[in-house]
């Protein structure tokens, strides 16, 4: 049986640990809390300081930085970026190479589409059809 964990060195030259999740084989940094019934999928990245809820689905290629946090029942596609410290609300669906910038805040229930750019510190809501409401 191979092993279950991965090493990979940063820019900075340090060597991270990363465990396969049970469920998806996606790689998580130590630090990282993932509830188990989450589905993060191979080639996902989940990085040191993020939490990640129940029944969220990270796809394939999808980059979770540092301290964000995930909530219960998001579905982030594939290929998607959720940077540093940014907060996806439960039930919000990011779309497929969505870039969500540090520290941004998306709404519960929020759709966001396909190559979409959320900037740093962005506060989004949106309706079911992705239209954005008012602020």
């Amino acid at each position: 049986m191979g092993k279950n964990y991965v090493d990979i060195e940063d820019d900075q030259g340090r060597t991270l640990r990363y465990r396969k999740h049970a469920n998806g084989r996606g790689l998580i940094a130590n630090g990282a809390k993932v509830h188990a019934s989450a589905l993060v999928e191979a080639g996902a990245y989940v990085e040191p300081g993020v939490q990640i809820g129940p029944n969220a689905h990270i796809g394939r290629g999808a980059w979770i930085e540092p301290d964000a946090v995930i909530g219960q029942g998001v579905e982030i596609a594939p290929h998607a970026h959720i940077g540093t410290g940014a907060a996806i609300g439960s039930k919000a669906k990011i779309g497929v190479r969505t870039v969500v910038g540090a520290n941004a805040r998306v709404a519960g229930g929020s759709l966001i589409g396909d190559d979409e750019q959320i900037a740093d510190g962005a506060q989004i809501a949106t309706d079911l059809r992705g239209l954005r409401l008012a602020a």
